[in-house]
């Protein structure tokens, strides 16, 4: 007989350690990130977040793909923040928050992109 050892995606940590008030998250970085946003709600620091917010990434007016950022944050003055939270940068990924990246600077200069490592 054997036994099959269940691992998460990329050997993140257990369920438990990535969950922040009964939500999964996938990583203990982002959940810890999330218990921060919390925080700074409570304390009136920030207006409001939401997560895994999907954004369309298009390209001469075709779209390419999606890219579902971690974290959107609304700040007391009404401008926006995306966070993105990586313990681990894989090369599909960098492709995207590049394309993100553009996409966002020529649409939309007002929000502010952040990478939390």
């Amino acid at each position: 007989m054997y036994r099959v050892k269940n691992r998460t995606k990329y050997n993140v940590g257990s369920r438990e350690t990535r969950e922040h008030n009964g939500v999964y998250y996938d990583s203990k970085l982002e959940a810890g990130y999330a218990a921060k946003l919390d925080i700074l709600v409570n304390g009136g620091a920030i207006k409001s977040w939401r997560r895994q917010v999907t954004v369309p990434l298009t390209a001469y007016g075709k779209q390419i793909c999606t890219y579902r950022v971690d974290f959107e944050i609304t700040h007391n003055d009404g401008h926006i923040e995306f966070v993105e939270v990586k313990g681990f940068e894989t090369p599909v990924w960098r492709i995207k928050w590049k394309l993100f990246e553009a996409m966002m600077n020529a649409e939309r200069p007002d929000i502010e992109l952040t990478v939390v490592r």
